[in-house]
């Protein structure tokens, strides 16, 4: 309690506080590391698991892909007559007959050819997809890891400056009371403690969001962090010279191969299929039984109303592979130049608050409590000194998290994922 200090007392007291708000807040030892959330996110999404799935998929398709069609059984009756004399009788004249046989459709090479690299282009297109499901899941985990690191650090700097404003709250009523200050200063620290407790459960329903969307990824009930967030800052050089083996580039470049497999495809249709057909006639015993082979051929006679205009909309699939591919280059330069700028922007704002702002508010915060302990302000003053520290302090750290969030946003999204 702070009812009647001495002015001595009171400067100590008072700079102990403000000390105590200057301080950075301890930081508490939990079982997942940044890395561990993303190598567990990497083997635990069910998104990965799905995506991996199509991998599979993709390579056990492959292997029926480009053989040829099962063959056909086919049987029937022949010549049954069903006018004259003999209409309605089996087996009494030469030309009626059971007949059994096979028929095999023969694609052509080119035909079969193209649908092999068809399947083969399905892969690659499965292979990327994964990758990207990879690079997602871990950007997604990573950033949910450092939302609730600084989640947490935010709230335990709140808890830390209530606990060490508590003798404001102390040292109101007294300073009324005793005729040092007007009663309606003692409202001043009832409504800082209220904006600092509004504060502290906005933090704790941000801490409970990042814990959950870590739970997504993780598969962990209850994450909790532990270390720090990594503290690389991104080289432009290096991630602009990166940016064509990005799995969002290779994706294009699988798509690319699959719409030059499905124009391939298209192109085979102007090659004829073949098929071929052996069959077995069983007749009355005293004709004989026959044995017929054929084959036949399918003509592509109609190319220009026919196979040709699907090999144009096949071409145009290809280069619009490669449209679009160009355009999500250039999107990602564009992309990662903003991305480095806000980053740059929120590394000179933290830098800023951290080496300007705060060293200046606790400056004035040790200059009001030497007037307070002078008896020449009262506890108006001192509260508001003591908000503009704990305001400055809080607004660090959230410039600190943003640049940390945006530092592994940037170097995941457009690096190696490190």
């Amino acid at each position: 309690m702070l009812p009647r200090f001495k002015p001595a007392a009171r400067a100590t007291v008072l700079a102990l506080a403000a000390a105590s708000l200057s301080g950075a807040a301890a930081a508490r030892a939990e079982p997942l590391t940044f890395e561990a959330a993303m190598a567990r996110a990497a083997s635990d999404a069910p998104d990965l698991r799905a995506s991996a799935l199509g991998v599979d998929a993709a390579r056990a398709a492959v292997v029926a892909a480009g053989r040829l069609p099962d063959p056909s059984l086919k049987f029937g009756l022949d010549g049954f007559p069903v006018t004259g004399p003999m209409a309605g009788r089996f087996g009494e004249d030469d030309f009626t007959a059971l007949r059994v046989g096979v028929e095999q459709e023969l694609p052509s090479r080119a035909r079969r050819r193209a649908e092999r690299g068809l399947a083969e282009a399905a892969i690659g297109v499965a292979v990327a997809d994964n990758a990207t499901a990879l690079r997602a899941v871990r950007i997604a985990a990573g950033l949910a890891w450092i939302d609730l690191y600084y989640s947490g650090r935010k709230l335990a700097a709140v808890d830390e400056v209530l606990a060490t404003l508590q003798p404001l709250w102390d040292a109101a009523p007294s300073g009324v009371a005793s005729g040092a200050d007007r009663p309606a200063m003692a409202l001043a620290p009832i409504q800082l403690k209220a904006a600092l407790d509004d504060r502290r459960s906005r933090l704790i329903a941000e801490r409970e969001a990042a814990r959950a969307v870590l739970t997504r990824w993780t598969g962990d009930p209850a994450p909790t962090t532990d270390g720090a967030p990594p503290l690389d800052a991104p080289d432009p050089a290096a991630l602009r010279m990166g940016l064509e083996v990005l799995p969002m580039l290779k994706a294009y470049e699988a798509e690319d191969r699959r719409a030059q497999a499905e124009l391939d495809l298209a192109r085979a249709g102007r090659r004829p299929d073949w098929s071929v057909e052996a069959s077995y006639q069983r007749r009355n015993p005293a004709f004989g039984d026959m044995v017929s082979v054929g084959a036949s051929v399918r003509l592509p006679l109609f190319q220009g109303q026919r196979q040709e205009p699907l090999i144009a909309a096949r071409a145009a699939d290809a280069r619009r592979v490669g449209a679009k591919r160009e355009a999500a280059r250039r999107q990602l330069e564009a992309d990662l130049q903003g991305d480095l700028a806000q980053h740059a922007m929120d590394h000179d704002q933290w830098t800023r608050a951290r080496d300007i702002v705060l060293p200046a508010v606790m400056q004035q915060s040790d200059l009001e409590t030497a007037a307070y302990a002078a008896g020449r302000i009262g506890i108006s003053e001192i509260v508001q000194a003591f908000t503009a520290v704990a305001n400055a302090r809080l607004d660090a750290l959230d410039k600190e998290a943003a640049v940390m969030r945006h530092a592994a946003e940037i170097t995941l999204t457009y690096g190696s994922g490190r």
